[in-house]
């Protein structure tokens, strides 16, 4: 499951799923609704992802559920830690971003997507691969990412609107 569902798989999916969206755009002149927001939930799934790793784990420096298994204390070392860090979830960041751009653009879909969230915690929960308070954070953080830049989506569409430059 680790190979399966790392984040290296979940990051190349997601930019060949961007690379596609630009292609088809190049191509055609235009990418359907659905494929603006695949495009957008994508971006902001690994850019959020980028952040985590390389900023707030850093920041954190929350041990590794296997380093706290082996004796260290499960609590922040401010400014000590690596993308080895377990705070927050990075899997729980990525599918955060990505549901949290469809929650806000396609408000149908929030129930499905909190559903699927919760199955993720679940699974990253029982899977020992995480401590609640990783996911609980990773959710926030990636969830909080993909409603902002939905929002931000948003405002640029109105303004494209407003200002007769609708394509």
């Amino acid at each position: 499951m680790n190979v399966l569902f790392g984040s290296t798989v979940i990051l190349a999916a997601e930019s060949a799923v961007v690379l596609s969206a630009v292609l088809a755009r190049l191509l055609k002149g235009r990418i359907s609704v659905f494929g603006e927001t695949l495009a957008i939930a994508c971006l902001v799934s690994m850019c959020a992802y980028a952040v985590n790793d390389h900023v707030l784990k850093v920041v954190f420096g929350v041990p590794s559920t296997a380093e706290v298994v082996r004796g260290a204390s499960h609590a922040m070392n401010l400014w000590k830690g690596s993308l080895g860090s377990s705070f927050p979830s990075g899997h729980m960041v990525l599918a955060g971003a990505f549901a949290g751009v469809f929650m806000r653009l396609h408000r149908t879909t929030v129930w499905l997507l909190s559903g699927l969230l919760l199955i993720a915690a679940a699974c990253l929960l029982v899977g020992d691969w995480h401590f609640l308070s990783d996911i609980v954070a990773g959710a926030f953080v990636g969830v909080s990412a993909g409603v902002l830049a939905g929002e931000g989506w948003v405002a640029h569409l109105a303004r494209q609107w407003s200002s007769g430059r609708a394509s």
